[in-house]
Formats: structure tokens, sequence, C-alpha cells
């Protein structure tokens, strides 16, 4: 079995037996560890997940031709990435990656058009599936967790409240929000801080739910929605914030994106970009990923970023590294998925919730023992615009802090 050979390279800790598709076992040890089993139904896989594991070995799980024995398939993803973290690169995965990271300027091109498609991929499924496993404000970003122990509606407040701070926000202050989502953030701006604010998304199920949110709260008035590129926006703001959509820009339009950003900022604007990103160096997107879930979408290295801001003469104030945070929100969010897959599987199909468990674990451990990382950059266009210290940032959560439990009568806001 060929797939034997990546394995030896790999395995250096606890025990892997696999059962191949003859039902002969292969095993394969280290030092002490977990005991994991997987069978593989398809003989074609013996030498797939040779060539090429970060695509067949996603495909083999949603079509049921590897199976987890005993465990599931985070168990397993969390022995192979845990693993992969202490040997080399074997040669062949090594060959693969470079081979694709030579073509990842043109798996990135999004022009309008194409991100549009790309977005309504992902975004317009069912927002049922949403509910099913995000907090009750539909934040699907990274969450922030001040305290390990805090569950996920608290953190996903926690990361809003860390945002509004950065941004220095105050009442009628005009905000863009590119990439609003179903307009969580947007929302809790305007009543947080009293500010308008503009949101721009390329789903049009996320724009229904966004506009209908805001009709509910009375707030139509200081936030509209807009099924709207950023490169079609015009006008100036004193403040852009951008929460999980830089992921899908794509790296040929990294200079595009910032010159809109310097262009759309007034003289003292600030601008808040979060998105996912390497600590390692640039590489091409997980080509699963790519294929099944954010077609279009690319994870950047900090240098890819500042390369493309040095461009535009924005001034980069402060740039901080969240780094388990997204690995407990997806821990939450996996949980939840679990809980509700019968509901899921009522939506769509078994196939579809064996790729969303194989997402939201593979996702997970990425975080955990690959180079997953959140970046929350913040941008101005003069280097005088904030204080000097980060002191603000804190004093800023505390009095959101104390407003949100005094609007709510002492609960979380939504």
């Amino acid at each position: 079995m060929l797939f034997a050979r990546l394995l030896k390279h790999i395995v250096n800790a606890g025990r892997l037996t696999v059962i191949d598709a003859g039902g002969i076992e292969h095993t394969f040890s280290g030092t002490t560890g977990p005991s994991i089993t997987i069978r593989l139904h398809d003989k074609a896989l013996h030498w797939k997940l040779f060539i090429n594991p970060e695509l067949y070995l996603g495909e083999a799980y949603m079509d049921g031709t590897l199976t987890v024995e005993d465990d599931d398939i985070y168990d397993f993803l969390q022995f192979a990435t845990s693993n992969m973290e202490r040997v080399p690169t074997h040669p062949v995965m090594d060959w693969v990656g470079r081979l694709d990271s030579i073509f990842r300027r043109i798996q990135q091109y999004n022009p309008v058009s194409r991100a549009r498609k790309n977005v309504a991929h992902h975004y317009d499924l069912s927002g049922e599936l949403y509910d099913l496993f995000l907090d009750r404000d539909r934040q699907y970003s990274c969450a922030y967790f001040t305290d390990p122990s805090v569950d996920l509606d608290t953190a996903q407040l926690d990361k809003k409240r860390h945002i509004a701070a950065k941004l220095m926000l105050e009442p009628d202050m005009e905000v863009l929000d590119i990439g609003c989502g179903w307009g969580g953030l947007a929302l809790y701006l305007a009543e947080a801080a009293g500010v308008k604010v503009t949101g721009l998304t390329l789903s049009q199920e996320q724009l229904s739910v966004a506009r209908e949110r805001a009709r509910r709260r009375g707030l139509e008035d200081r936030v509209s929605f807009h099924l709207r590129d950023y490169r079609e926006q015009t006008g100036t703001f004193d403040r852009i914030v951008s929460v999980g959509m830089f992921e899908h820009v794509g790296v040929t339009h990294y200079q595009a994106y910032f010159s809109a950003v310097q262009r759309l900022l007034n003289d003292k604007g600030v601008a808040l970009i979060h998105t996912i990103g390497r600590s390692d160096v640039p590489r091409a997107t997980n080509r699963w990923i790519r294929k099944y879930i954010f077609p279009g979408g690319y994870i950047p290295a900090l240098s890819e970023m500042m390369t493309n801001i040095e461009g535009t003469g924005l001034v980069t104030c402060d740039v901080e590294v969240l780094r388990l945070h997204y690995a407990e929100t997806l821990k939450h969010w996996r949980g939840r998925f679990a809980a509700n897959r019968d509901k899921a599987k009522e939506i769509y199909d078994e196939r579809f919730c064996r790729m969303w468990e194989f997402y939201l674990a593979a996702s997970e451990v990425s975080f955990r023992h690959m180079d997953n990382v959140v970046f929350q950059v913040q941008l101005a266009r003069k280097r005088d615009t904030l204080p000097l210290t980060r002191d603000y940032i804190t004093e800023w959560e505390e009095r959101l802090r104390h407003d949100d439990k005094s609007a709510t009568g002492g609960g979380a806001a939504a």
C-alpha cells in the first residue's frame, strides 16, 4: 500500500491502524500517545492518499470510502496534524504544495462577477443550517475568548466589543462594514455607539436577513445594507471595518482592496481588518477547502498584507494576533453541529453532513497544530489619529460592557 510510505514518515507519537480495502491491517506507532483506527473501502485510496492526501482525504470521508473506527474524524485529524507538527513535510507533499503555490494567483483571481459566484457558493446556503451551529447573532467569524470557560454567545459579544473599542467610535460617525454577513456587527455598532453603518455583502441570502433584522430593531434609519462589492462603493467614511471578508479577496486583488480602503477613509479615518492569516510563509489554499467550501478563498501571510498596505500610504497602527481563539470558536461550532446533525441531514443529506463535519474538524486542527491564526490589522490615514498606547482599548471595552449590561438589564446584548 503506497499510502503506508507517507504514514511511516508522519507517525511518531501514538498508534495508527489502517485497515486497507483488502481487509489487511497496517500498524504505525511511535512514542506513547492515542490509538486510532481507520478503514479504507476503496483500493484507489491506497495511492490517492499518498499522492494528494490534502484533497482525497476529505473526499473519501465525504463519500464514506474512509471511515474512522470507534472515534470520529476530528480524533483522526487531531492525531495526524499533531504528529505532522513534529516532522518535516514528506517530499511528495512538499512537491505537490510547491506546484500548487505556483498557480495561487490564478486560483485567487476574483473579479466582481466571480467574487459574487464564490460568495453564493457558501453564504447562500440555507439560513437554517447556520442557525444549527452559530451563536444567536450569527457571527460567522472568530470569537474573542477573554476566558476559556465563557460560552460562545459571550465570546462573540466580546469580539464585537473588542473591535468597537479599536475603532474608537463617536456618535453619528459614518462606518463602512465590508463583508457585513447577516448584519450582527453593524447592528451592534449602531446600538452600542450610535453610529451610522453602511454594510456590504455579495450574498443575497445575507442581505435579506440583515435588512429584516434592521427593520425589526428599528434601525433602518441608522443601518443600511447593500448587495455591493467593495470596489463599487463610493463616498468617504470615518471608520471602516471588515471581519472575515479579506479571506475572499484573493491575493491578486490585495492592492486594489487596500487602495479602496485608503480611498474610502476620510483624513481622520481608522480601519480595522480582521482576517484569518498564516503565521508561516505564503502558500496555496488547501485543495479540498478550495474545491468544496470556499472557492476563490485565500489565507494570507502577514507579509502579503503588509507589502500591499505599504503601497497605499496607509499607516499601520496596530497588529494583534489571535492564536487559539478560532480553535475554541470552531470547537463550539463543531459540538453544536454534532448535536443538530439530524436536522442538518433533513435540510441537505448525509454527504453534506460529512462534508461539514470534515470542514469544521479540519479547520479546528489547523488552528491548533498548523499555521492558521487570526490577524486584526488597524490602519489609519494619519499617524496621530489614535492614542499612543493600547490602554484605550481596555477602557473602551469596559465602558461598552457596562453600557451593554445597562441596556439589557444586566444580560448580554445579542
